[in-house]
């Protein structure tokens, strides 16, 4: 299953981007009013404000998802690695119509026969395709080799690290319906996250919360 989950936050980050936002009042730095300056902030667009602060959280996802997550540049990232380490299982994808009208867009809408077909296939490929990767680790070829015989599906953690404007900006984006729907519910659930550990930014983009654990899980 995928699942998200809170790995660090710089200390006190609201605290330190009112600070860093009052440079040039230094008298007024230690203001602890700070609700009001971060909301201006962000509804003024002052950006460079919420790169003061840091945030990483843990992606538990699959080999299909995880390039669309990749392509935020302004994150660091690290993934695991199947050079380093054997891939063991696979994350099950659910079936849903192609849209005609938007190649962006899927829909929910085929019959839990045809549903069916796609789970139990996956689950042959991957039993064939996990059969033949162990036994090309047994026969001595190396796990970077091994691999492509492995599917799209195959589980992966990323552990996924940015400022805090980058994070606005990667939820605003990825909450949107155009994004893959196991994306979207990643994206939705780093917003929840968001919204937990900085309530006052969240409060200043109308984000509202929707559960009170930092943990996420079973998306699919």
């Amino acid at each position: 299953m995928q699942s998200v989950k809170l790995i660090s936050l710089t200390p006190k980050a609201e605290e330190t981007m009112a600070y860093c936002a009052r440079v040039s009042n230094p008298a007024n730095q230690e203001n602890p009013e700070i609700a009001k300056l971060l909301s201006y902030c962000a509804n003024h667009g002052h950006w460079s404000v919420f790169e003061q602060a840091n945030m990483i959280i843990e992606i538990n996802t699959c080999r299909a998802v995880a390039p669309q997550i990749l392509r935020h540049r302004s994150f660091s990232f690290q993934e695991f690695s199947q050079r380093y380490s054997v891939a063991d299982k696979y994350i099950p994808q659910e079936a849903r119509r192609q849209d005609k009208k938007n190649r962006q867009n899927s829909i929910d809408d085929l019959s839990q026969e045809t549903k069916d077909w796609f789970l139990q296939s996956q689950n042959e490929i991957w039993e064939l395709c996990f059969a033949r990767y162990q036994a090309a680790l047994e026969k001595g070829i190396a796990k970077e080799c091994a691999r492509t015989l492995l599917p799209l599906n195959t589980a992966t953690r990323l552990y996924m690290n940015g400022t805090v404007r980058s994070w606005i900006h990667y939820i605003q984006l990825r909450t949107k319906a155009d994004t893959q729907k196991e994306h979207r519910e990643i994206a939705e659930s780093c917003k929840q996250i968001f919204i937990q550990e900085l309530p006052l930014v969240a409060q200043a983009l109308g984000w509202k919360s929707e559960y009170k654990e930092r943990l996420v899980e079973s998306f699919v």
